[in-house]
This record gives C-alpha cells, structure tokens and sequence, in this order.
C-alpha cells in the first residue's frame, strides 16, 4: 500500500473541534482545527505544557524583527476580530485551540530547525494547503503562524501565497495592496515595500499582491526561486508559513510545493472524499514531509479536550 493510500485510509475517524469555514465567522464554540499533527512520524501522546506569550506591543519594541524587515510598513491586526473568529490570539487567556496548535506546531519547529531529530532540508519553509477550497486552510495558517509567533526565540514571516483568492488580510483585519506577485513582476519593486510589520511581535505579513494573468508562471519563475531561498536563509531564527491555493483548485499550489521543507495538508472532516485526498496528495509527492490535519470535528460530548493522533506520513 502507498503512502497517499495509507494517509487517505485514515480519514474517516473523528477528531476535535469544528473550525468555520474560510470566510464565516466564530459561532461562539471553540474553532479548534485539531491534526493529525506529528510530520515526520513524530507521535504526539498529550498536550504540551503551556508556554510563555509574546509580548504584543509596537514593534520598534521588538529590534530584531525592525531589523530583519528594514523600512517595511507596521498595521496593527485587529484583535478584536480574532476573538469573534475564535483564532489564537497572543493577549487570551489560555484557550483549548491554543492548546491545540501548540501541539501542532512542535514537530513543525523540530523539523525545521533540528530539535532532538535530524534537520528537514528546508524544514523552515512550511506550505499549508487543502484539497479543495473551503476546508480551512487559511484559518489554520493564521493559527500556526500567531502560535509560532509566540515563541521566544523565533520570527514568522507568513506569505499569503493563494494568490487566487487572498484571505489572510481580511482576516487579520490589515490593508494590503502590492505584494509577492507585484515583487516577482517588477524587478524595481524590494521586498521590504510590499512587507507588513504587524504589532504581534515577531510576525510579519507578506500579502499576495495584485492579481497577474501569469500567476503560476511567476511562481515557477527563477525569480521565485531566488525570493524564496533569500527569505528562507537570511534569517536563521525564521520560520516562512505559506498560505497555498488548494491542490486541486490550481495548479499554483503544486509549483509552491516544490520549495518546500514541509507541507500540513488540512483536511474537512467528514466531507472530503478520500480520492480527493489520495489525488490531492499526488501533486506534492516532492516534499519530503507532509502531515494531515484533519479540521472541523465534532466535539466530544463532555470532553474539555481531546487530542487525536491519526498517524503522519514522511517520505
């Protein structure tokens, strides 16, 4: 049996809590997106011990992200709608979803920058993706990345890669006009005036841009090439979150693949088809390290947590 069988084999058990649909609001329940969360078969037993939150302040307080992103502009994100979306926010109280992508995000960092285990090969340039639109992919990135966030000795720097249909401004409640595209497109145009510097301290914001005809073309160009390993290797303490297009959607998100270290793979529960997942998973059969996220679940009755590890598959 291959492993896009056995991951897709595995599909139909039941998991956490149900994040909402890319584009809705919170509900007023935890949107917790629980995984299937140690890539590089690294099993996860429990949930980790919590952790020191960042600082949330203005960012000339932060010296080594000002430093890292030049004379880049600064928005605030408003946090006021991350609650209502019930995203992890720096300034909650613990929360079970923070909880949860704390325990997603552990062997994501191990990966990247070898911790107890041998180094991915750019493990720190880490692609989140879906089979198809609408399985919370973007929800989930935006998780990940403010979770990451808040580590103590590491900066995020989270490229809204679905250039199709851009959503990490909307939710992070930013403005954003130019972006990756418009860089890869005008050779006049650095980097640090399309980047946006964000009062979570240590997170940065590369929006997608301006739409291009030639999308796909300009994210297999060298140009794209040479912007990713440059982002990936200037700054030895940052983790690069691509927000991709869904796999079978686009064929940008099998292009993005290939400079990957790591890809996390959200997957509905109980609504994708498990032939769209095995077909999903064909496309990215280049990356060493694909993990299975299974978002939506129903919440077990009575239960505060609930933490389901559904096995993880490296090549």
């Amino acid at each position: 049996m291959s492993i896009i069988e056995k991951a897709a084999g595995k599909l139909g058990m039941g998991g956490a809590h149900a994040a909402p649909r890319e584009g809705e609001g919170h509900n007023g329940a935890h949107d917790a997106s629980l995984i299937e969360s140690a890539l590089n078969k690294q099993r996860v037993g429990q949930a980790a011990p919590a952790e020191p939150v960042g600082p949330v302040g203005p960012v000339d307080k932060v010296p080594d992200t000002r430093a890292m992103e030049g004379e880049s502009q600064m928005q605030s994100i408003n946090l006021a709608r991350l609650h209502r979306m019930g995203v992890v926010a720096p300034d909650a109280e613990k929360s079970q979803i923070a909880e949860e992508f704390r325990i997603i995000k552990r062997p994501l960092i191990a990966n990247a920058f070898g911790q107890g285990a041998a180094r991915v090969k750019n493990g720190n340039l880490i692609m989140v993706t879906s089979s198809l639109p609408g399985e919370g992919k973007s929800f989930c990135a935006i998780n990940l990345a403010i979770s990451m966030a808040m580590e103590m000795d590491r900066t995020v720097l989270l490229v809204d890669a679905d250039v199709a249909k851009p959503r990490v401004p909307e939710y992070l409640g930013i403005h954003a006009d130019k972006g990756l595209l418009d860089v890869l497109q005008d050779k006049d145009l650095k980097l640090s005036d399309v980047l946006i510097r964000t009062d979570i301290a240590k997170l940065t914001v590369l929006p997608a841009g301006r739409t291009y005809k030639r999308a796909t073309e300009l994210l297999a160009s060298a140009a794209m090439t040479r912007l990713v390993e440059d982002i990936g290797n200037r700054y030895p303490d940052r983790i690069i979150l691509f927000d991709s297009p869904p796999l079978l959607a686009t064929s940008e998100s099998s292009v993005l693949a290939t400079h990957m270290g790591q890809i996390v793979m959200v997957v509905e529960a109980e609504k994708t088809s498990q032939e769209a997942v095995r077909e999903a998973l064909g496309h990215i059969q280049s990356c060493e390290v694909v993990g299975m996220l299974l978002n939506k679940t129903t919440p077990t009755p009575g239960a505060d947590y609930y933490y389901g590890y559904y096995g993880s598959y490296g090549k």
